[in-house]
């Protein structure tokens, strides 16, 4: 089953859409809203998978779906905590800067509590004052979870897990370091995340969702010029029920909160650092780890980050080379 949100008001319009995207269907007046779904899952869920076999068999009133008229599948979310699944690219930022890596990454994630007061479309522009903050673009895959009590194992809490979507979490380099070095995390150097047109039950994914990971590439291209494809499933040293156990350790978790698996990123075929697609690697998921291996091998980077009129676009794949969730597609403008 795949969920959508039209633009509409603060928290949009619920449509189901079909599995190909071509079209959508109202989810009506019982589910107006995406939360609304999640806040009654029990008895919403029936309700818009029925609906949603009769949009793909066109049994009922149905419209075009155009993902340029979608919002985020959450608009503005109780809770989004991302985080940093993919050691490997943990390692190589420290590696870049010379910085130990400590044992504890490898057994305890990392994880930072994001704004979700306010998420951006996914056609919609990244808005960037000043070039010198380094703006980057972030290629994750991202669940939804339904009420999560605290203190849940991490195999319950794959049980939790209502969708999946991917999200590109806008990241400014160039703020990072002052704000980390105050000892209380990120906040100006983490704006506004975007996230992908549709929303996707993890049974319609199939054989791609497994053991809390999907099991896909994530296509990630810079300007029309692919720039990454890194597999997802590969690398990640914590699955999705590992990653919401470490947030609800000490609370619970609102049915709606968003967890973010960080930076997809592989390592190379030789486990060594992973290459650019133009040298036949899987390239890389942000430009900051492209910028690390360049310092790790030339002593400097020679990518810069991005600038107004740059356009980001983040898509994943099924085996019929179909989109699942529709593509993010983003231009960097002046604020």
């Amino acid at each position: 089953m795949k969920l959508a949100s039209l633009r509409h008001g603060r928290d949009g319009k619920l449509v189901v859409v079909s599995d190909d995207l071509a079209w959508c269907a109202h989810a009506g007046p019982e589910v107006p809203t995406l939360q609304a779904a999640l806040d009654d899952w029990a008895h919403a869920a029936p309700r818009l998978r029925a609906l949603s076999e009769g949009v793909n068999a066109g049994a009922v009133l149905r419209e075009r779906f155009h993902e340029r008229e979608a919002a985020s599948p959450l608009p503005r979310a109780h809770q989004w905590a991302d985080g940093s699944a993919y050691v490997n690219h943990v390692a190589l930022v420290r590696r870049a800067r010379g910085a130990k890596m400590p044992e504890s990454f490898w057994t305890d994630p990392l994880m930072y509590q994001g704004g979700s007061d306010v998420f951006l479309g996914p056609r919609d522009p990244i808005p960037l004052k000043d070039e010198a903050w380094g703006c980057d673009f972030e290629a994750e895959v991202a669940v939804i979870v339904d009420d999560v009590e605290l203190g849940i194992s991490p195999e319950a809490a794959r049980e939790r897990i209502r969708l999946v979507m991917l999200v590109n979490d806008v990241s400014l380099r160039n703020l990072i370091p002052a704000e980390l070095e105050k000892g209380f995390g990120f906040f100006q150097s983490k704006p506004s995340s975007a996230f992908s047109p549709v929303a996707v039950t993890p049974d319609a994914l199939g054989e791609a969702w497994r053991e809390g990971k999907l099991h896909l590439p994530m296509y990630v291209s810079l300007n029309g010029k692919p720039f990454g494809a890194a597999n997802a499933g590969e690398d990640m040293t914590f699955d999705f029920g590992q990653l919401i156990a470490h947030a609800a350790k000490t609370r619970d978790l609102a049915a709606g909160s968003i967890i973010g698996s960080g930076t997809v990123s592989n390592r190379d075929a030789d486990g060594g650092p992973g290459r650019p697609v133009s040298e036949g690697g899987r390239g890389y998921s942000c430009i900051a780890e492209q910028r690390m291996i360049e310092t790790i091998q030339s002593g400097k980077p020679a990518t810069s980050f991005l600038k107004w009129g740059d356009r980001v676009e983040i898509e994943m794949r099924d085996a019929r080379n179909h989109s699942i969730f529709g593509r993010i597609e983003q231009e960097v403008v002046k604020a």
